[in-house]
């Protein structure tokens, strides 16, 4: 029997222990694996996550009984210091010798420390193992003891430094990212989406530092600061070094294997060394002069290992490696794949950016426009996935390559089409090389009916994870070939669909997202379920969004829309577009006094752009002095009912548009929904207020009203669809409360009225008997449900400027009442816009 060393217990040398024990020649080897931590294998992809739960056993990839049952004998705390080619031996810390076959050399990497002078300090940290991890967390509790407002440096602003950024945050101390470079993430980012990611970081509560050497640590025996030269320094408490990776290359050294100029392990396409019975993998072997990071080209290489070793000669390294990423950072979707940046001869760029959304889309094609290049996505990677396929199968471009991106903004969709358009040979899990042939197969062929089912068959999803969204598209649409119902779960926190947890929520009686976590959900929620419970709880019990702030969007959380450089708007409601003489002088007098940038919006309101956070309760204040209450412009909830001026007025208009507005207005006013809605009403057929261009949308005819819904504007404009036609006001106004109602109890999270009637089953036909001819029985219960929104409405703006404890929120900064100064603005005629960025 042969034996396989294998010299390293991360998730690369756990992969290919994993890959050997499958195969059935692995009864002819005997396996000993040496790793140097005191534990077995664990997740380092997800190693943030032990900042919410400091559970250790939670990341871990298995136990140590699996070790045990696969014949694995695996030997923790335990460092292999010399390698001894000519006997084939290694030698342990503690003088123990052992005889080998074939060595795998799996050892990873160590963070790079730059040799700065006081590196060595108390408080300074690297973030690389779980022990690394709960050192950090003891010593940010030491600060908080003997200070309030302890603050952490982060070194480093590339991906790992700003998952420590955000997990200093969560420490409670306030985060600052020092980066040398002159942009975060300059491996991954061109300018452009390296500055959206740090304005979005930046407002989140993050300090961005870029194009900053750190010349020394400061402090006397602990960290005081970091001197960045010609007086610059920040004043911090713990710095936590997150500056790249080594290779942990010394073991090849000293044994005379060839090595890299620059570090590594020289292997070839097997993954054999400059000595055949010797194996490198992982972070630690150097192919085609690259080390590689990520976790799927060392699982593969793994794989490769596994092959060579049992005599299957035929599976080698690929000559190029996919480095392609998607990641969720700090809750932020960042991607890139193929080639990120495109120099002018080599292709063409399409850029989508949105500052105010802190979204940017860039898709690189070539010059003819056929073939996808590469491409970068911040903000909003939805459909990276199907982009990311797109590019490794060469599938050509369609006529307005510029939907790919574009599409999927507000309403949109994909302008690829479905998962299932691809070829079965796809890779769509390049960490475990599963195609979707394999998903679909495992699916139709195998019975297994859910994500977690097929991801234990196929081991899909269970690497970094980003291929998940695909597996689930799959997933859902081999059952639907089956003619199986599908179950959409919100994420993985909460085994329901949006309609179940609302149904759960109403009939438990269940109040705040604490509770709904406890008794139908696990784990701490995500940026996914928790604003879709605030909506829930407002959709049920018109709860406003100041009571669970922490679940709210970032709009709602402050009850305005941020703008692109950090300032926000104030939009106050005026309902139907009328507003007095003597409101419009006020509105005048507080934008002049705040110094508020005025526009008037498409939905004939006043916008005032340009607050600075702690100004909103005295601007809000001041407006509700005037009669003014919230346009709730942040919320996914009515916006505006938009009207003509009708027959008051207008020499065609067959009935009294603006007080129809202005009563529909005020009844759906605070409602809370999937998306945001709007209203028009035209007091003629020439549609001056374009209703039907609106979610639902009033016309008035000869005998009556034309009543329509499901329409939008926006990147798909879509006519809205007539409901019900030649209606007096009181059944007009009846139909659409049972409209929203029903969209509100039934639709997915963040979809408009027009896409949601637009797959329900049976269309506007099936609206039509529900709303109108009560089909299912349950007319008088929307009714009664929109009555009682209609009643219990609040103004959150009052209620945020009457309630001191929310009030308090309104602050730049936690510890101190100072304003922030770094606001800048420039002048357009005669009023003022956000300067650009450098």
């Amino acid at each position: 029997m042969k034996t396989i060393i294998v010299v390293g217990n991360g998730m690369v040398g756990y992969k290919f222990c994993e890959k050997f024990a499958a195969r059935k020649e692995s009864e002819n080897f005997k396996v000993i694996v040496f790793g140097e931590e005191p534990r077995a294998a664990y997740d380092r992809v997800h190693l943030s996550e032990f900042f919410g739960n400091r559970d250790a056993k939670a990341l871990e990839l298995a136990p140590m009984d699996w070790y045990t049952e696969n014949k694995i004998e695996l030997i923790v705390n335990e460092r292999i210091t010399d390698i001894h080619r000519k006997t084939k031996t290694v030698t342990t810390g503690s003088d123990k010798t052992y005889t080998y076959d074939y060595l795998v050399l799996a050892t990873g990497s160590s963070p790079f420390v730059p040799p700065i002078n006081g590196v060595e300090k108390e408080g300074v940290f690297v973030y690389r193992t779980i022990e690394d991890l709960e050192a950090m967390l003891d010593y940010a509790e030491k600060i908080k003891s003997k200070k309030t407002n302890g603050r952490a440096a982060i070194l480093g602003g590339g991906l790992l430094g700003l998952e420590a950024g955000k997990a200093v945050m969560d420490m409670g101390l306030e985060p600052h990212v020092v980066e040398y470079a002159p942009k975060l993430m300059p491996r991954q980012l061109d300018s452009r989406s390296s500055n959206v990611l740090q304005l979005t970081l930046e407002n989140m509560g993050i300090n961005v530092h870029s194009g900053k050497a750190t010349n020394r640590i400061l402090g006397n025996g602990a960290i005081t600061g970091m001197d960045f030269g010609e007086d610059d320094t920040l004043e911090v408490d713990m710095l936590v070094i997150s500056a790249g990776i080594r290779p942990r290359d010394e073991l090849g050294r000293t044994c005379n294997l060839e090595m890299g100029v620059r570090g590594g392990i020289v292997v070839n396409d097997r993954m054999q060394t400059s000595d055949p019975s010797i194996f490198a993998i992982g972070e630690v072997a150097l192919y085609n002069q690259m080390i590689y990071g990520l976790v799927a080209p060392g699982y593969e290489m793994a794989e490769v290992a596994v092959n060579q070793i049992v005599e299957s000669h035929e599976v080698i390294m690929r000559a190029e490696i996919d480095m392609s990423t998607k990641l969720k950072l700090i809750g932020v979707d960042v991607a890139s794949f193929g080639v990120p940046y495109m120099p002018a001869d080599k292709g063409l760029s399409i850029i989508y950016e949105n500052k105010t959304k802190g979204l940017y889309k860039r898709i690189n094609v070539s010059h003819d426009g056929k073939t996808l290049l590469g491409g970068i996505m911040v903000g909003d990677a939805a459909d990276y996935s199907i982009l990311h396929q797109m590019y490794l199968n060469n599938i050509p471009l369609p006529d307005n390559a510029e939907e790919l991106i574009v599409g999927a903004r507000g309403e949109g969709g994909s302008a690829f089409g479905s998962a299932m358009d691809l070829p079965d040979t796809a890779v769509i899990c390049s960490c475990e090389a599963v195609t979707k042939g394999a998903v679909c197969c495992s699916v139709i062929d195998d019975g297994n009916e859910t994500v977690k089912a097929v991801a234990k068959a196929t081991k899909a999803t269970t690497g970094c994870g980003g291929c998940k969204p695909m597996v689930a598209d799959l997933v859902k649409e081999s059952l639907k070939t089956l003619g199986k119902t599908v179950k959409e779960n919100i994420c993985e926190h909460f085994d329901y669909s949006r309609q179940e947890l609302f149904d759960i929520v109403k009939l438990r009686e269940i109040t705040d997202y604490d509770q709904l976590l406890d008794e139908v959900g696990k784990g701490h929620g995500c940026e996914v379920c928790k604003p879709l419970a605030a909506s829930i709880f407002a959709s049920i019990y018109n709860e406003t969004a100041n009571r669970q702030e922490t679940i709210q969007d970032s709009n709602d959380r402050y009850l305005a829309n941020i703008q692109r450089n950090g300032t926000y708007s104030v939009v106050p409601r005026v309902a139907g577009g009328e507003i007095s003489p003597k409101q419009l002088m006020a509105m005048g007098r507080i934008a002049k006094k705040y110094d508020l940038y005025t526009k008037i919006t498409g939905g004939q309101r006043i916008d005032m752009f340009g607050a600075k956070l702690h100004e909103l309760p005295l601007i809000w204040e001041e407006l509700i002095a005037e009669g003014f209450e919230t346009g709730q412009a942040y919320g996914k909830s009515l916006r505006t009912v938009k009207s003509c001026v009708g027959s008051t007025w207008c020499r065609y208009g067959m009935d009294e548009s603006v007080s129809f507005a202005i009563e529909i207005e005020n009844r759906y006013k605070g409602i809370r929904s999937p998306h945001k809605f709007k209203g028009g009403v035209s007091g003629c057929i020439r549609e001056c207020a374009e209703a039907r261009g609106k979610d639902f949308g009033f016309i008035a005819v000869e005998g009556g009203w034309n009543v329509y819904v499901g329409g939008n504007g926006g990147a798909n404009p879509r006519h809205a669809e007539l409901l019900a036609e030649k209606v007096d006001k009181e059944a007009a106004i009846k139909y659409v409360d049972r409209f929203m109602m029903f969209y509100i109890k039934t639709a997915p999270p963040l979809t408009r009225t027009a896409a949601w009637l637009e797959k329900l089953e049976g269309g506007i036909t099936y609206l039509k008997n529900v709303v109108i001819n009560d089909s299912l029985g349950i007319a008088e219960e929307l009714d009664a449900d929109m009555q009682k929104f209609v009643d219990t409405y609040k103004c959150e703006w009052k209620e945020a400027v009457e309630t001191p404890e929310i009030r308090e929120r309104y602050t730049h900064f936690i510890n101190s009442d100072e304003t922030d100064d770094n606001i800048e603005f420039v002048s357009l005629r005669e009023q003022k816009m956000p300067k650009e960025w450098a």
